[in-house]
């Protein structure tokens, strides 16, 4: 079943804006340049992050070729990575059962379903953070001590700091010493310092450091004091938000599950049997509190950065599962039934509402225009989840009091198929506007080869990507400054304008092809400049060809 999630629907949604796109351009630079060392984006150093998943990705390019697939893979394998580690987690704590249910229920997590099929670095740093909080755990905590496990540690410590950087190191050392303090088996926090696994953590990860510093003199302050330091601990990149802001995500990210909490822990023989053993319960613990509070501390927030804390609540989660599906059977009254299983009610006829909304919505904007939705098509599109979610909320009862077993396991492929029904109506509603491949369809058919490609006060990474071109900027440089400061001047002024050079640009030269968004900005170009062209729009973006008369 994850293969069905985290494989085969990978190419059914275009690239998205703008992570997905800058993840994509950055490999196929790589590998068009050959510099493997110094990231590149829109041709302009990018240093903001590590190259192990730009590495991975450029490779997937080489083997499947330059397209959605081949943009996730490494991403999905490290979606998959976390659950095959959630099994055997569950084994490890319980039995063979608990892995089972751990892993079912991280796959079909909301969170992890998502950000398991997008291309941005967090899940491979969740997966290499994972392996290495376990790997410590075990060599402490099983009755063999295996030293190659301690050797793991390092080795993916060093694989996550290679994914997104200093955190991937900070994080697993951090929760195994911690958890063997609050064990209070001091004696064995120095055991965690390895000089074997020094050497190996140093050997995966300083190569690439000498080498990003030769390349580039000021990589070691832009790298490890800006994009680390700086942004933890102020708003540098404007991304602030509150404390318990991570709350919501926690409780939205492990829906479906959340909503059979009630239904669950209301079963006496679930409350009352033994969950796991003291030190393992205490480890999975610390393991998600210590994350989510370092990151509720931080002054930069955003959604993904959490993605570690999914794999101790899935096997948390996965043996309240189990400890159900193996309770003794009561006789409740219908109307007491029904009460536990509201929640989940609520939840289905949520996700039926905001399914059938979209059309309902027309001419609204949020985000992007809801215009561009063909009712007629995404009827078709939503009905299979629709009536998945129907079925969520009879068939595993059903199932359950005609066989007396398989609550879960109807559950659990129900909510597999629904979530990757999502995918079709998830890609005709963000498509339009958050995708830049219907532009950059439209400008492979109807710009000729050759032609340079403005994009007014936009940045989509995605033309370049699907074109292989290279398309001036204007006025929306953003995460680009560091490295067009790099730049000589004439390669500066020629791809990097401001609004008034872009202007006189426009007079002095015909024939100039556009790309902008919003209407808002279609208007102001055309009171800025003359005869203005639109030879192609969705209601979202807009592709043009200013002075077509010339000067």
């Amino acid at each position: 079943m994850p293969f069905i999630l985290y494989v085969a629907l990978l190419p059914a949604m275009p690239l998205m804006e703008p992570d997905e796109a800058r993840y994509s351009d950055i490999p196929s630079l790589m590998n068009r340049t050959g510099d493997y060392v110094t990231p590149r984006l829109n041709y302009v150093v990018y240093l903001e992050k590590p190259p192990l998943c730009y590495w991975a990705t450029a490779l997937a390019f080489k083997v499947f070729g330059e397209n959605e697939f081949s943009s996730r893979l490494f991403v999905a394998l490290c979606a998959w990575g976390c659950i095959l580690l959630a099994y055997r987690m569950g084994r490890s704590f319980q039995d063979e059962e608990a892995g089972l249910y751990s892993a079912a229920v991280l796959t079909t997590f909301l969170y992890h379903a998502i950000l398991g099929r997008v291309n941005i670095l967090d899940m491979p740093l969740a997966f290499f953070v994972s392996l290495a909080i376990w790997s410590g755990y075990r060599f402490f905590s099983a009755a063999e001590e295996r030293r190659t496990r301690l050797y793991l540690l390092y080795l993916a410590s060093g694989l996550a700091f290679l994914a997104k950087g200093l955190i991937g190191i900070v994080f697993p050392f951090a929760v195994v010493v911690l958890w063997l303090a609050l064990s209070r088996r001091w004696r064995d926090v120095p055991r965690v310092l390895s000089p074997v696994g020094v050497a190996i953590l140093l050997g995966v990860c300083l190569p690439w450091v000498v080498l990003a510093h030769r390349a580039n003199k000021d990589f070691i302050w832009f790298f490890f004091v800006q994009e680390h330091f700086l942004r933890y601990a102020t708003t540098l990149q404007g991304k602030e938000g509150m404390f318990l802001c991570y709350v919501p995500v926690l409780l939205l990210g492990t829906l479906p599950w959340t909503a059979y909490l009630w239904k669950v822990l209301k079963e006496k023989d679930v409350r009352r049997s033994p969950f796991f053993e003291v030190g393992d319960s205490r480890f999975l613990l610390v393991w998600a509190l210590f994350i989510f509070i370092f990151y509720s501390f931080s002054s930069s927030k955003l959604i993904p950065y959490i993605a570690p804390v999914f794999p101790p609540l899935a096997v948390a989660f996965g043996r309240l599962f189990q400890l159900y599906e193996g309770r003794k059977r009561d006789h409740a009254a219908r109307w007491r039934r029904l009460l536990y299983e509201s929640p989940v009610f609520l939840q289905s006829s949520a996700f039926i509402a905001a399914l059938m909304a979209p059309p309902f919505l027309k001419g609204l904007q949020l985000g992007g225009p809801f215009s561009v939705i063909d009712p007629g098509r995404w009827w078709l599109l939503v009905a299979l989840p629709i009536a998945l979610q129907v079925a969520v909320l009879f068939l595993p009862g059903l199932v359950q009091r005609r066989q007396g077993k398989g609550w879960f396991a109807t559950a659990y492929l129900l909510w597999v198929f629904f979530l990757g029904s999502l995918v079709f109506p998830a890609s005709e509603f963000l498509s339009p506007y958050k995708s830049a491949y219907p532009v950059a369809q439209a400008v492979k058919k109807l710009v000729p080869p050759g032609r340079e490609v403005y994009q007014y006060k936009i940045s989509l990474y995605g033309i370049d990507f699907y074109d292989h071109i290279r398309t001036p900027v204007v006025d929306d440089f953003g995460e680009l400054g560091f490295g067009i400061g790099r730049l000589p001047p004439e390669e500066k002024a020629r791809y990097f304008l401001s609004s008034d050079a872009f202007y006189r640009l426009c007079e002095e030269k015909g024939d100039i092809y556009t790309v902008t968004k919003y209407k808002e900005r279609l208007k102001e170009l055309r009171n800025k400049v003359p005869d203005v062209e639109v030879l192609w729009d969705n209601g979202a973006y807009y592709l043009l060809i200013v002075n077509k008369s010339g000067a």
